[in-house]
């Protein structure tokens, strides 16, 4: 009789799909800022619900603080808003001026929120602050540019400042002895820029220097601790 020989095959294990990165779900956070003379916040909560619902942004959580918009965003609660924003996240502000009253603080942020690839919206100029459209990038440009006029207005100020303090005899800057930097002769125009909220990069950029060349003679000169004023 001749044997049966009986074969076991095992079944080839499926492909496996590499699992993808697990994602949160979208947040949509609506910032409200005011001030210490304003009593409530229920007609911006009723204008960023219109404006959500009909962007169809999805549910609408609300953070609210009562501070001047002078001080720096990064002493503000919106810092902490900002840290927790990730990807595809929704910013929501009733206007331009709830992120700070400087142009420079307000693109400050905007950048930041642009590298996490965050969606900023403003109800009142009702229209998406960083996106991809013409209308976003021509705001972003304008903006750019009032910074940039808002950056020489306060160096021109400073610069008369300093000269009207010379003229009276009063001395200004630290004593000779550190070693020359084309930097120095600029001393106060630098405190005067970075005292407003002014990047490090941009004050690099304007005097000609490396960020890290500048961040090097702000050490020497004990001014790398220099923070915006309120």
């Amino acid at each position: 009789m001749p044997m049966t020989i009986v074969r076991n095959y095992r079944k080839k294990p499926e492909k496996l799909t590499p699992i993808e990165s697990l994602k949160l779900p979208k947040k949509t956070i609506g910032y409200l800022r005011v001030s210490t003379f304003e009593q409530n916040t229920e007609k911006n909560e009723a204008n960023v619900l219109k404006f959500a619902n009909d962007k169809e942004l999805g549910h609408v959580e609300f953070i609210t603080e009562k501070i001047s918009g002078t001080k720096s965003w990064k002493k503000r609660k919106l810092f902490e808003v900002v840290q927790m924003l990730n990807a595809d996240d929704v910013l929501i502000v009733p206007e331009l001026s709830r992120l700070g009253r400087s142009l420079v603080n307000v693109l400050d942020v905007l950048n930041e929120l642009s590298n996490k690839h965050v969606q900023v919206y403003s109800v009142k100029e009702n229209f998406k602050l960083n996106g991809d459209d013409i209308q976003s990038k021509v705001m972003r440009t304008m903006l750019g540019l009032f910074a940039e006029i808002e950056h020489d207005l306060i160096v021109a100020r400073t610069i008369e400042g300093i000269a009207s303090a010379r003229a009276k005899g009063k001395m200004l800057g630290r004593p000779k002895g550190l070693g020359k930097s084309r930097l120095d002769k600029h001393e106060p125009e630098i405190i005067a820029l970075m005292k407003n909220g002014s990047q490090r990069q941009f004050i690099a950029k304007r005097y000609g220097v490396t960020s890290a060349g500048l961040l090097h003679w702000l050490k020497r000169h004990e001014l790398d601790n220099v923070e915006p004023e309120p």
